[in-house]
């Protein structure tokens, strides 16, 4: 008797967890899209080609295709931080909250996908400006100019600061210091996103020269920073919101507010990927070696972007490539269409997003032969 009752008593809650299931209160939950990238990963996962290749996923390789961990941050031992995704939220929802005039933001079309998400599920309101020509795999300057000269005074604006994700097309200096005046002109706050500094021209200054110049303009300014890819500090999610004050005094009162927002995100950061950074930052010999590991990863996307369109040359391509090598930064948007990226899925196991997208870092002098052969295969 006393075995039975045991079974029941266990056979209950089975029943009981049943009914539960039945109507759940979370039934109405769809099963969410698979993410563009992490999908490509995937898929490049399962593949079992030799000659695979990834060309997705936006993480700097070395030219043996491996994780490239800088020698300046070799010398300490890290944990988990935030990253230029985690200060990008902070930074939706202080708007969300304190930007009073307007729940707009204006993002580059296309813009890194990450984006929409983040500030549509603070609660703002996803606009568009042109800013890429398919046609000509450039910048459409003068639709952004003309999109961005109907918005709304007192709208918040999202800019690229270097190495624009996903299409590598950046504005020239000349062409910075218009949008700054037009931007000044509407009385809009930019939201500028930098998580490539150093990684579009090898130079962090130069890379950082459009944020300077913003400021120095007199325009307010809010900052999201990342230093994952130019430290190398992947699974330590290093990152930095910034907002501009008029004084010290208006400094203090947004940080206090700052902080009971990030109080119910994740109270406080890990310590490692923050001291790693301010470590390499404040030391003059670490910051120095620093600034040359960066500028060879740059150099190394750079020559990449030369051998594939030297290589498209030789396999007797008769387009036009040098879209490649004018874009800068991690990423090329190739101009490929998306039955042309099946075929290089399909017949080559090349991995890339649908819309051409690839990431340069994961070109190597290795692989860059077999790439723009296969290329050329689905293009002529």
């Amino acid at each position: 008797m006393a075995l039975l009752h045991t079974r029941r008593l266990l056979a209950a809650p089975r029943l009981a967890s049943t009914a539960a299931r039945a109507s759940s209160w979370w039934s109405h939950v769809e099963m969410g899209p698979p993410d563009p990238i992490l999908g490509v990963t995937e898929a490049f996962k399962r593949d079992t080609n030799s000659k695979k290749m990834n060309l997705g996923v936006g993480a700097y390789r070395d030219d043996n295709g491996k994780p490239y961990v800088l020698n300046c941050v070799r010398k300490y031992v890290t944990v988990q931080g935030i990253s230029g995704t985690g200060s990008l939220r902070i930074g939706a929802n202080f708007l969300q909250r304190f930007f009073k005039s307007s729940r707009d933001v204006y993002l580059p079309k296309p813009s890194w996908g990450n984006h929409t998400p983040i500030f549509r599920d603070a609660g703002m309101q996803l606009q568009a400006y042109r800013y890429y020509d398919p046609k000509t795999c450039s910048l459409d300057f003068s639709g952004a100019m003309d999109d961005i000269s109907k918005i709304p005074e007192k709208s918040i604006i999202l800019l690229h600061a270097c190495a624009h994700n996903p299409t590598g097309v950046d504005p020239r200096q000349e062409q910075w210091k218009e949008l700054a005046a037009l931007v000044k002109k509407r009385n809009l706050l930019v939201y500028f996103d930098m998580a490539y500094q150093g990684f579009a021209s090898g130079d962090i200054n130069r890379d950082a020269w459009a944020v300077r110049h913003f400021i120095e303009q007199g325009i307010n300014v809010v900052l999201s920073q990342s230093y994952a890819k130019n430290m190398g500090l992947y699974g330590e999610r290093a990152g930095a919101f910034t907002v501009i004050c008029s004084d010290a005094e208006e400094a203090k009162r947004v940080e206090s507010q700052l902080k009971i927002l990030i109080r119910p995100m994740y109270s406080n950061p890990p310590l490692n990927g923050a001291r790693i950074a301010s470590t390499i930052l404040n030391t003059p010999e670490l910051r120095k070696e620093w600034l040359v590991e960066v500028k060879g990863m740059a150099d190394r996307i750079i020559g990449m972007r030369t051998q594939l369109v030297s290589n498209l040359k030789k396999e007797g391509s008769s387009h036009n490539w040098q879209h490649i090598t004018d874009q800068i930064g991690m990423f090329c948007f190739t101009g490929l269409k998306p039955e042309q990226v099946e075929r290089l899925t399909k017949e080559f196991s090349i991995y890339m997003t649908k819309d051409g997208r690839i990431s340069v870092a994961g070109v190597t002098s290795g692989n860059v032969g077999y790439l723009a052969h296969a290329i050329h295969q689905v293009t002529k």
